[in-house]
């Protein structure tokens, strides 16, 4: 149902080399840069993920209880990102490992501005 989610930057320069290269390890590139968004999918019109400066003009505020989850595809591919996230710079908000009834499998972390996300893959 959904089909992206934008995050708010106070700098999108360095948000953006951030998603290049955590995103790149999901197969993911980016598909739209318009110097204030920047969007990436694996294709078009598919799970994307944006970054961008608000359109306000007022500072990017983290939205408490908000989180944005990455399909990494396997166990190991949620290591993976979990752990390029956090050697991009992002803070570690939970170790990955099962959840639930162990089926659900997931790494937290929150972004260079503090946007909470994870990665995830169930079975």
């Amino acid at each position: 149902m959904i089909d992206y989610v934008t995050l708010g930057t106070n700098d999108l320069d360095r948000a953006v080399a951030f998603y290049d290269a955590l995103l790149g390890e999901l197969g993911a590139s980016q598909i739209m840069n318009d110097g204030r968004i920047v969007i990436w999918a694996r294709q078009l019109g598919v799970g994307m993920l944006g970054v961008c400066k608000p359109h306000d003009g007022r500072p990017a505020t983290v939205g408490n209880g908000v989180m944005a989850g990455l399909a990494a595809g396997s166990r190991e591919k949620v290591d993976a990102v979990h752990a390029k996230a956090l050697s991009l710079g992002a803070s570690d908000e939970g170790a990955p490992g099962p959840r639930g009834s162990g089926a659900f499998y997931v790494g937290y972390f929150r972004d260079l501005d503090g946007n909470k996300l994870c990665a995830f893959h169930v079975g």
